[in-house]
């Protein structure tokens, strides 16, 4: 079947995709209002586009909330159009794109409860702020799928009973039997709700104040399929598909990845490929290594996963002064569809989840790693196992004071610190640097006594003027880390050997040793990075290895510039990571 608006093969795999979700009685609807959809966004079919022009090795993505840099009180100036201004001064030259976590009206989770999708918060700026900002960076925007505030104008026509919106939400008897759904929280699975017509259940997998929107209404498909393309057309060309695991529900089973839910996304990703080429669909969801990267599909789904075990596995490696388990992890990491990479981040907005290190360290060390968190003022949330139990879900903690040592050195943690985030923007993918990150901010606990909420522990919002006198002090940790990142990302910059689409492969030498080489697609160089994670200084023997160095030769770090590499022997100072270009 061909039809001109749209590409080659377009029609024939939508037609695959709906049948799939919906049965084939509703194909021919569903093609109508995609067609719709076209027409309304005027979206014209373009040719495909390689992604290794798309992301390059001089990509990095800032992950950010829209106030996380505020004007001074009385400054009439909205926080965004400030939050640009900071970073056209501090980081124009390191940051490539910026993702704005959610900046629409919110009730409650910092904007993950949206009211309203279509509109900027009017505490943060508006759309003209969002346009600008993606006149100097390229912007990422969240599309929360899988649920919608209890204060959305959808959810209080569901409550009216009003024609269009009775099936929006998910309505369940309180006596069905739910113990086989996967829960990512302690909190009730079902919220009780006074509609028109009673008493009624609703589904609320995250919280009472986040509803979950029912995807077997085809009306709710495409309404997030309009939200996706307005996006698109305000200037968003990366979008996160936020927690999009849960959205498809099948009483009896886990109602987490079901078939549905990767059909939906391999719908969005057939849309990109023919109507916005040069945009970017990546999914966010939380879950072990092999569940995560099912969603890369066959090359058809998302074009990037968050890369979920990376951030509780380094810090494991450099806590317990041992990367053997992030090596063996390292090396799983073969074979991705083309066009397709990992986002690779130590710290985000949420907690450092736990979920993915299943099966990749031994318990006893996963036990510890979590005990010792609650040593350094972090706080640990729960998720509800099938039997009722409790067990950790994620760590809460900025990841900054993650290194912190029980003797309060701060050049050890620094040192630590510094070696996650080298390690981190080493490795194959596209490298996502949360803010804090760059700020080595501390834990905001008197956030967490002010929200009740663990995760503010690591949402701290500054003030431009608080900010831009610590960045001019040396005293601080937060100027030393934000030069040193600065360096470090300006070094990257300059070695297609890191292209997020090239290759990598990893090296058991030392367990104190993380060896890792880089190359980039076209194999035009190659860089040996090794990383010391101990606290004492290491001299390795490279030969017997198959490293691609010459073992009469000297050698020189990119980063530092200093020889580190004489006749086959590296020496490594304590948590130092040299770059070496081979």
């Amino acid at each position: 079947m061909t039809d001109d608006i749209f590409c080659e093969n377009t029609l024939d795999r939508l037609i695959h995709h709906f049948t799939v979700i919906y049965g084939k009685e509703s194909v021919d609807e569903c093609i109508d209002r995609t067609k719709q959809l076209i027409r309304k966004y005027n979206l014209q079919p373009s040719k495909k586009v390689s992604f290794h022009d798309v992301w390059t090795h001089k990509d990095h993505i800032l992950i950010t909330y829209g106030d996380m840099v505020q004007p001074s009180q009385g400054e009439p100036v909205s926080k965004l159009r400030k939050q640009h201004q900071f970073l056209k001064e501090k980081l124009n030259d390191v940051i490539s794109s910026v993702h704005i976590l959610p900046f629409f009206p919110s009730s409650s989770d910092d904007g993950f409860s949206v009211v309203e999708y279509r509109r900027v918060d009017e505490r943060l700026g508006g759309w003209d702020d969002i346009e600008e900002m993606s006149k100097d960076f390229r912007l990422m925007g969240d599309l929360v799928m899988n649920h919608a505030s209890r204060y959305s104008e959808w959810f209080k026509k569901y409550l009216r009973k009003e024609e269009e919106y009775k099936e929006y939400f998910i309505e369940i008897d309180p006596s069905t039997d739910l113990s086989d759904v996967t829960r990512p929280r302690s909190s009730p699975l079902l919220t009780p709700v006074h509609t028109k017509n009673g008493e009624k259940f609703v589904w609320s997998t995250f919280s009472d104040d986040q509803i979950d929107v029912n995807f077997r209404n085809i009306d709710v498909l495409f309404e997030y399929l309009d939200i996706f393309f307005f996006y698109l057309s305000k200037g968003l060309s990366v979008v996160r598909l936020d927690a999009v695991a849960f959205i498809w529900k099948k009483i009896g089973t886990s109602c987490i990845h079901l078939e549905e839910t990767h059909e939906i996304v391999k719908l969005m990703r057939t849309l990109v490929n023919c109507f916005a080429p040069k945009s970017t669909v990546i999914t966010e969801t939380n879950v072990p290594h092999k569940e995560n990267i099912s969603y890369f599909g066959e090359g058809d789904e998302t074009h990037m996963v968050y890369q979920f075990s990376l951030p509780p596995l380094l810090l494991h490696a450099i806590l317990t002064e041992n990367a053997s388990y992030l090596t063996e992890w390292v090396k799983t990491l073969k074979g991705l569809p083309e066009n397709c990479t990992y986002f690779n981040f130590t710290s985000s907005h949420d907690g450092i989840g736990v979920r993915p290190l299943e099966g990749l360290v031994p318990d006893d060390e996963f036990t510890k790693l979590v005990e010792d968190i609650k040593t350094k003022g972090g706080f640990v949330s729960e998720k509800k196992n099938p039997d009722g139990s409790l067990s950790p879900y994620e760590l809460n903690i900025t990841y900054f004071d993650a290194f912190s040592g029980m003797n309060g050195s701060q050049s050890l943690q620094e040192r630590r610190y510094m070696c996650s985030q080298i390690i981190s923007l080493s490795l194959k993918g596209v490298p996502g640097i949360y803010f804090h990150n760059l700020t080595a901010t501390r834990n905001n606990l008197q956030g967490v006594s002010i929200t009740g909420r663990y995760r503010t522990i690591n949402r701290k919002k500054w003030y431009y003027d608080e900010l831009t006198s610590e960045l001019s002090d040396p005293d601080t940790s937060t100027y030393r880390i934000f030069s040193s990142m600065k360096e470090v990302i300006s070094v990257r910059k300059k070695h297609p050997a890191f292209h997020p689409f090239g290759g990598q492969e990893a090296y058991n030498i030392d367990d104190k040793i993380f060896c890792l080489v880089r190359w980039d697609p076209d194999e035009t160089e190659k860089v040996l990075v090794l990383a010391n994670v101990s606290d004492e200084t290491k001299t390795v023997d490279l030969s017997g290895h198959s490293l691609p160095i010459q073992l009469d030769a000297n050698y020189n770090d990119i980063i530092s510039g200093k020889k580190c590499i004489s006749d086959g022997m590296a020496k490594l100072l304590p948590f130092k990571v040299v770059w070496i270009k081979v």
